[in-house]
């Protein structure tokens, strides 16, 4: 789906057609000929748009006969049904600078890109390209930021779920956000190099421009911020796991020593029940009260031996 937009009256809206200095979205659905159309009509190379979509694509930026790409990563709520992936994973958003426009292109629908379209984000203007490339790129931190707050939210619920409970089903969650935290550290670690190469290189000629480059320095800085809490958040439930595993692993350790020592305990009145069910002469066996007498002492002994545990602390 290819769309049109422009800001006027401080607003974006919709257009039916491109016009100079606009912005051009696309996202999907959209086939290979659209891409091809794409290309050819606005003089891109065809790497650049296919580059943009590929998942495993890195964050990096590159120039090819005027034309600029610049590949960022974002977060993606992954709809995945398997339990073995992770809550969350990263896509690249392309972001190509031509003479007379600038387009993003992206393989999914996410939240970054609805925001403009829905002028959620202000103080942005679709003809200053590098102040709407520097908002795309503090929106993507914002999300960041986003995602990682419900990340810890939902692993500070697992937690206490944990408490009470032992089933792998809260086992998974936490491997699940485990996985989307790695994703975060790479992604967050790849577009801060990103971004230090642009500053250095000037890559979106802002040099002069006080305004713009404020605001790149607080980009520079809020991804860094974004990265530290991702590690934060990396060894907290590192540790959170491990401490889990040793929990879990000591309570098997007191639950089999109940059972051994409860098994000992129950042995005792079998062995006597035993002797005297063998066919020889035994003590008491003429006597009217031996069934009351082996009883009694079977009941003594396992009363002795759970003292005996007792006071060892071992029951």
């Amino acid at each position: 789906m290819i769309r049109y937009f422009k800001t006027a009256d401080k607003e974006l809206i919709s257009l039916e057609q491109a016009e100079p200095n606009c912005w051009i979205s696309v996202s999907p659905p959209f086939d290979r000929n659209d891409l091809t159309e794409i290309a050819e009509r606005y003089n891109i190379p065809f790497d650049f748009l296919t580059d943009s979509i590929d998942i495993d694509e890195r964050s990096r930026y590159e120039k090819e006969d005027g034309v600029k790409l610049i590949v960022v990563n974002t977060p993606y709520l992954n709809e995945d049904p398997k339990e073995s992936e992770g809550i969350y994973i990263t896509v690249p958003i392309g972001i190509i600078i031509t003479e007379d426009h600038l387009i993003t292109i992206t393989g999914f629908e996410n939240n970054l890109l609805d925001r403009f379209t829905q002028n959620r984000v202000k103080n942005f203007d679709s003809k200053d390209e590098q102040m709407f490339i520097l908002k795309i790129l503090e929106q993507n931190v914002f999300e960041f930021l986003s995602c990682l707050k419900k990340l810890n939210l939902k692993r500070n619920l697992i937690e206490r779920e944990l408490y009470d409970s032992s089933r792998n089903e809260e086992l998974k969650q936490l491997l699940r956000i485990e996985k989307s935290l790695v994703y975060f550290v790479n992604t967050l670690s790849s577009n801060e190099l990103l971004k230090m190469k642009m500053k250095r290189t000037d890559f979106l000629e802002i040099r002069g421009m006080e305004e713009h480059n404020d605001l790149f320095e607080d980009l520079i800085i809020d991804n860094s911020q974004a990265l530290e809490m991702a590690n934060v958040h990396t060894n907290i439930l590192s540790g959170t796991m491990e401490a889990y595993a040793s929990i879990v692993s000591n309570n098997l350790n007191v639950f089999i020593q109940r059972l051994t020592i409860a098994t000992i305990v129950l042995m005792v009145p079998t062995l006597v029940a035993s002797f005297y069910g063998m066919n020889v002469k035994v003590p008491f066996d003429n006597s009217n009260y031996a069934f009351y007498i082996i009883v009694f002492t079977s009941i003594i002994l396992a009363l002795l031996l759970i003292w005996f545990f007792r006071r060892k602390k071992l029951f």
